[in-house]
This record gives C-alpha cells, sequence and structure tokens, in this order.
C-alpha cells in the first residue's frame, strides 16, 4: 500500500482547479447573449465542451433527498426530513409526513447499502413508499468525515441495525425491514442474532433485495474477483489512509474513488456512450434530456469512503469464505444462525440481469431460514431489469412495489389488534 496515493488523488484534484475555473468562464462567455456566436455550432460546441470537462473532473458532494410531497389518495401531503437516532458512522433518518390526526401506517426500514454511494441512491425507492409507510433510512457517514478514533466493522453495523430495530418498535406497531443490496446480509444476522435471544422487538418482516446471500449461486465477476483475489490482496491495494484536512485524518479506508472506478469499469462502454449521448444532447440543445443525465450521474458519482475494518471484514465473510451460507459466521463470537428465525417473514427480490448479486444469491436465504413458515415466504424475480432495476426505475415502482406491499399487508395485524 502507498501511504501516499490517496494525497495524490486529492493534489490531481486541486491541480485541475485552474483549469476549470477557465472552462467555466468560457462556457459563461459563450453563452452570453452579448456573444454574437452563442447561438451557433462554435459556440454551443464550446459550451458542451467546458460543461463536459468540468463534470468529469469535479468533486460530486453528497446529494439531499429533496422529498417535499407525497401524494395519498389523491391529496398532496408535505414530507419533511428528521434525525431520530444517531451515532457516529450513521443517521437514521424519517420521512415525517403531515398525516391527519389518528392515521395509522407501519413502519418502514429501509437500510440502505454501505458500499461506496450514499444512501440517496436510494431516492426512488423512498419515494415509492411514502404513501404507504412511515418511511426510515439509514443514512451512513463517510468514513473520511469520522474522527479517527470511532471504530466501525460489520459487527458494529449489525449492532447499528439491532439498536435501530429496538427504537422503531419500542411502541409495539409493526415495523418492516428492507435491506438492499449490500446490507442483505448484516441485516438478516441481525434478525436471526435477535431472534435467537428472543428479542421481542424482532421486525416483522425482512425484504432482502439483490443481496449476495450466497455468492456461490450463479457468481458474478465481483465475487469471482473477491473470492480469487482474498482480503490479503485488498488490504494491500485497496486500503488507503485519509489525507489531511479531513476529520478522520490518519484513518484506514477503502476510497469512494476506487470503489467507483470499479463500477465504472464493469460497463465503462455503457458510460462513455452515455457521456457522449449527453454532449450531443447539449450540442442540440436539447436541455430535459442532458438533465436527465446530470441527474444520474450527479447521484452517481457522489461517493463516500468506508473503514479499512468494515471493507475488509466484508470481503472476507461474505464474499471469501461465504460464512453465512456455510453457518459459520459470527457476531462478537456468538454464531449467527438463521435457523433461529421463525417469527419475521422473509421476501426475495432479485433481477433477472443483476450483474452485481447474481439470481440465486438472494434467494438462498429461503432455504437458510428453515424454520420460517412457507406462508411467510415470497420470492419474486423481476423480468428484464438489472441490479439497479431491483431498487429504481420503472419495473420497480410496476412490478416490485406492489409485491412488496402485497407481502407486508400478512403481517399489518399489529395495527389493528
Amino acid at each position: 500500500m502507498n501511504p501516499y496515493s490517496y494525497q495524490v488523488h486529492e493534489l490531481a484534484y486541486m491541480a485541475f482547479a485552474p483549469v476549470r475555473a477557465v472552462c467555466e468562464a468560457a462556457r459563461f462567455w459563450a453563452r452570453s447573449p452579448l456573444n454574437p456566436l452563442s447561438k451557433t455550432q462554435i459556440g454551443r460546441n464550446i459550451v458542451a465542451s467546458a460543461e463536459m470537462f468540468e463534470r468529469l473532473t469535479r468533486r460530486y458532494g453528497k446529494p439531499a433527498f429533496g422529498l417535499e410531497r407525497t401524494s395519498i389518495d389523491g391529496r398532496e401531503i408535505a414530507v419533511e426530513e428528521e434525525v431520530v437516532w444517531s451515532r457516529p458512522f450513521c443517521r437514521l433518518l424519517r420521512f415525517a409526513r403531515d398525516l391527519p390526526a389518528g392515521t395509522a401506517q407501519a413502519k418502514l426500514l429501509i437500510v440502505a447499502p454501505m458500499s461506496g454511494h450514499y444512501a440517496t441512491l436510494l431516492r426512488g425507492t423512498v419515494e415509492a413508499f411514502l404513501p404507504h409507510y412511515d418511511v426510515y433510512i439509514t443514512d451512513w457517514a463517510d468514513a473520511r468525515m469520522v474522527p479517527a478514533r470511532e471504530h466501525f466493522d460489520l459487527d458494529d453495523y449489525i449492532d447499528y441495525l439491532i439498536e435501530i430495530c429496538h427504537v422503531l418498535k419500542a411502541d409495539g406497531g409493526p415495523l418492516y425491514t428492507l435491506g438492499v443490496c449490500q446490507p442483505a446480509v448484516p441485516l438478516i444476522a441481525a434478525v436471526a442474532l435477535m431472534e435467537a435471544a428472543n428479542d421481542p422487538r424482532v421486525p416483522d418482516t425482512m425484504i432482502l433485495m439483490g443481496g449476495p446471500i450466497d455468492t456461490r449461486e450463479s457468481p458474478t465477476a465481483v465475487n469471482l474477483l473477491a473470492e480469487k483475489r482474498g482480503s490479503a490482496w485488498f488490504r494491500a491495494n485497496c486500503i488507503h489512509s485519509a489525507p489531511y484536512p479531513y476529520p478522520g485524518f490518519g484513518r484506514l479506508v477503502y476510497p469512494g474513488f476506487l470503489q467507483l472506478s470499479g463500477f465504472m469499469a464493469m460497463n465503462i462502454d455503457r458510460h462513455v456512450d452515455a457521456h457522449v449521448e449527453m454532449f450531443n444532447h447539449l450540442i442540440k440543445g436539447d436541455g430535459e434530456s442532458g438533465e436527465k443525465h446530470r441527474d444520474f450521474y450527479d447521484e452517481y458519482l457522489a461517493v463516500m469512503d468506508l473503514t479499512a475494518e468494515f471493507y475488509l471484514q466484508t470481503i472476507d465473510t461474505v464474499f471469501v469464505e461465504q460464512r453465512l451460507p456455510k453457518g459459520t459466521m459470527v457476531h462478537r463470537k456468538q454464531p449467527v444462525d438463521l435457523a433461529a428465525i421463525h417469527r419475521t417473514g422473509l421476501m426475495t427480490v432479485e433481477g433477472e440481469n443483476d450483474d452485481i448479486s447474481g439470481p440465486g444469491q438472494t434467494k438462498a436465504a429461503h432455504r437458510l431460514c428453515a424454520n420460517i413458515p412457507q406462508a411467510f415466504k415470497h420470492d419474486y424475480v423481476q423480468k428484464g431489469v438489472g441490479h439497479y432495476g431491483v431498487f429504481n426505475g420503472s419495473r420497480f415502482r410496476a412490478g416490485i412495489v406492489p409485491e412488496i406491499l402485497a407481502f407486508n399487508g400478512k403481517f399489518s395485524h399489529a395495527l389493528t389488534s
């Protein structure tokens, strides 16, 4: 590991600052109505080129959810974000809605992935469920923004989820949980540990979406690479020290920009084509199509760092040694026994074309949770979608959301009992 690699990355970013400033000035000049070239092909080429360069060299900050309203039974309802629980590495956000007094709806905890992107990547997921549930989401912290004295690994992640369930089930009402991709493993582990302890605040359901429960099933390029390399290779090549002046200065992290590079390399042709297409839209003056591209990449290119201890423990536990399906996973020396789960309903959702968590990897949870009654289980495969389509997009809204609503509906007795 080169201890200065992250610093070099930061210096490279700063080195582009003067060029970005020049590009911004050129774009302003080329778009000015006082410039006779602004409406010409030359002027539009200058504007498009300047914007593309600025976007390709920009640092993308943490996006906002921006969900201010939802519609329930044809009525527009105001939505307000509030923090209801927090720890050094996570804030629990609630999307409070201005509902009529006495309105009762079950709580839905959306466990966002801690895999490089911010929780706002699930904006569409939150938006789809706002009319139906009292929605909460885990807002994970960027490791470089947390003081280095704070520790966070996979065991801490599971502890956080158990504590959050205790908070949300304190009133005894129904609690549904939904883990998207990476958190499928810590979520099902947390439920297993709560069941083994006969915890009365165990969630009523868990929906696992595109998660790596058993990576031996339909292994993808991501799974095979991790298994082949092992954690020692990742420690030597992917772990870096967070640079000054971030609050986490000196902390060992898996940088978000490395994770993003891996994501983009898997579909580099698609990303290149998308940027070429945006360039052409800008030249033609097609602002609407260009705006869609901006919105997607403003989200996709905003990344966060992970703690080295969390990242490496996850690589070993989930991808290299497959401890969960083999029955060897432990949490603070306590076995994680999925057979202990018998009160919580289980639904799995997979994408037919998922190239991150292959079809069958999430469904394996049904085989492992042998003591959940069959009536409390449901598996759903969405045709024609990849990994992103499992939790966002038109097929998610039209196909997956109704399946989840129907499944959770079986466990809504606590609202009326």
